[in-house]
């Protein structure tokens, strides 16, 4: 009997220790192995991320370097000063903006004797020719520019132009009069010629407005519009009467004449969509006021923002668009309100009777001609001049773009653009904005991107998204560097990439996935799941605890 209860006991202390043993194997289990890979199979993936570098470019240094050639005429320099030619001088400029943001613009000028061929052409009489032949003898890159600098007497320059500013990336200079020291005095006109056709500190200041605050109160009229890889033109004629008038405008003919070829020309900047429409029964939703001394109506100046919401409202083709829209609307007054005309501050009418709002578009009223009034049969048929409209529909193109009048030295002379409206010069003066506001946007979203990503840690940062981001680091250092060294055309294209890249990391659609995903909701997940298993392991392991402390208590009182 007494063998028979030793067994039992044996027995039974046998159990209890497999039972420890299976207890703590459990244990062990669910932390060595249950516990690493539900961490690791659970955890949020983050790929890395070049935070050092982006933390670089939240600080922005631009120096913007002008590759600037200087070309003397026979007869343009005494002979002991032209001995000194060929020369090179450096001139450096900072334009200080505020603590993460300047900007110092190099310009490199480079002084020699003109060819014979050069000679050749400034010999002749038509600035026009001369203009237009300049051009093939030296091919100039974009961002470059040349200043022919003629003698004093040259019949090349009227006399009362001191300066000729081409239509490419030329300029033709009058030496100045019985100097002794005319080189220095050729550099001084030179570099005001260069500051005009390249950039101003204004100019950089509105490509750089979300960085830098405009201090000009009321500056935000010329604001031009943000840049884009692409821009949506929409050409709207808004009758809204039409019982009375039948219009006819030929929009094809004129996109064909005038505006193609403008955006031909600033195909480099973005991508360009035109269309048009006819809206009937279109009103512009302000009531003029009839003005007795000159028997018409009239829209005040403080009117006209009132007049845009309505006729938003009826156009339709921002909701649509991936880019942004530039409207452009033909209003024909109807007869209740004819002819109708824009009061401007001083009370006299404006010219072009038609204004322009920033970053949106434009708007021209046009007024039936009197022919039309002795008409007895209804409609009347309205036949719109088309070269009146599209000249004040591309000046508020070139605003709206920034291409504004430059700032020029006292008797300068312009070249007329032509049918593209827009010379060489005001193009590359276009694109040394564009790269600096392109760099200093890719500079804000990845500035934003990775704060946001290092204050919410639950969001995926898929390896196509650093990938992305990357590139746009790299593509921005690399438009950096080739402003530094006065590639323009390289740099606007980097620029253009890192702004892509910069925008499809900044909203990809896998950085939503876990954003709202808070920890209470993982409670009420894995809760359920862990703590049937966890409990009878927490009781074992507590078990196993107390019997061990009652063994030694024991083990010391047998001592």
């Amino acid at each position: 009997m007494a063998g028979h209860a030793a067994a039992a006991a044996a027995m039974d202390a046998a159990e209890k220790t497999r039972g420890k043993y299976a207890a703590l194997s459990f244990a062990a289990i669910a932390v060595v192995l249950g516990l690493p890979l539900w961490w690791k199979t659970t955890e949020t993936y983050r790929a890395s991320l070049p935070y050092a570098e982006i933390a670089e470019l939240d600080t922005l240094r631009f120096q913007l370097t002008v590759p600037v050639s200087v070309v003397f005429a026979k007869g343009s320099l005494p002979a002991k000063q032209e001995r000194k030619l060929p020369s090179r001088k450096m001139q450096d400029v900072e334009i200080p903006l505020n603590p993460k943001t300047s900007v110092t613009s190099h310009y490199e000028m480079f002084y020699r004797r003109a060819t014979t061929q050069e000679e050749m052409i400034l010999a002749q009489k038509s600035l026009e020719e001369v203009d237009s032949s300049l051009r093939t003898t030296e091919e100039t890159s974009m961002g470059s520019i040349t200043v022919y600098v003629v003698p004093q007497n040259s019949l090349l320059l009227p006399q009362d132009v001191a300066v000729f500013v081409g239509k490419h990336r030329s300029a033709v200079l009058r030496s100045p009069l019985n100097a002794e020291d005319a080189l220095t005095k050729v550099d001084a006109h030179v570099q005001r010629v260069a500051h005009a056709m390249s950039f101003t500190p204004d100019s950089l200041a509105e490509a750089l407005a979300d960085r830098v605050l405009i201090g000009q109160p009321g500056a935000e009229w010329k604001r031009p519009v943000k840049s884009s890889l692409g821009y949506e033109i929409t050409f709207s004629l808004l009758n809204p009467d039409p019982r009375s008038h039948d219009v006819h405008w030929d929009i094809e003919g004129a996109i064909r004449r005038f505006v193609k070829p403008m955006l031909e020309k600033l195909s480099p900047v973005a991508e360009f969509s035109v269309d048009s429409q006819i809206l009937y029964y279109a009103a512009l939703g302000v009531t003029p006021r009839f003005d007795p001394a000159s028997s018409s109506y009239r829209l005040s100046v403080h009117s006209l923002p009132h007049v845009i919401n309505p006729v938003e409202a009826r156009l339709g083709s921002s909701a649509a668009s991936l880019y942004p829209v530039l409207n452009f609307l033909l209003y024909i007054p109807e007869d209740l309100h004819s002819p109708l005309y824009i009061q401007g501050k001083d009370g006299s009418a404006v010219p072009t009777n038609a204004f322009h709002s920033p970053r949106w578009g434009g708007i021209m009223i046009y007024n039936v001609g009197p022919d039309t009034a002795n008409e007895t049969s209804f409609p009347k048929r309205v036949d719109v001049n088309m070269v009146a409209v599209m000249e004040v529909f591309l000046a508020q193109l070139r605003l709206l773009f920034g291409v504004s009048q430059t700032p020029l030295p006292e008797g300068a002379l312009l070249a007329n653009p032509g049918n593209a409206g827009l010379c060489d010069w005001e193009l590359d003066r276009l694109l040394w904005a564009r790269t600096v506001e392109n760099v200093a946007t890719v500079s804000t979203t990845l500035t934003s991107l990775a704060q946001l990503l290092g204050k919410i840690g639950n969001i995926v940062i898929k390896d196509d998204v650093a990938s992305e981001v990357f590139h746009a680091v790299e593509s921005a250092q690399g438009a950096l560097q080739e402003l530094e060294a006065g590639q323009l055309e390289a740099a606007f294209l980097a620029s253009k990439a890192a702004v892509t890249s910069s925008e499809r990391a900044f909203f990809h659609p896998s950085l939503l996935h876990l954003l709202y995903f808070p920890d209470d909701q993982k409670f009420a997940i894995y809760i359920p799941l862990f703590l049937p298993m966890a409990v009878p392991i927490l009781l074992s392991m507590a078990k196993i605890l107390r019997e061990s402390r009652a063994a030694k208590k024991e083990a010391g009182k047998v001592d």
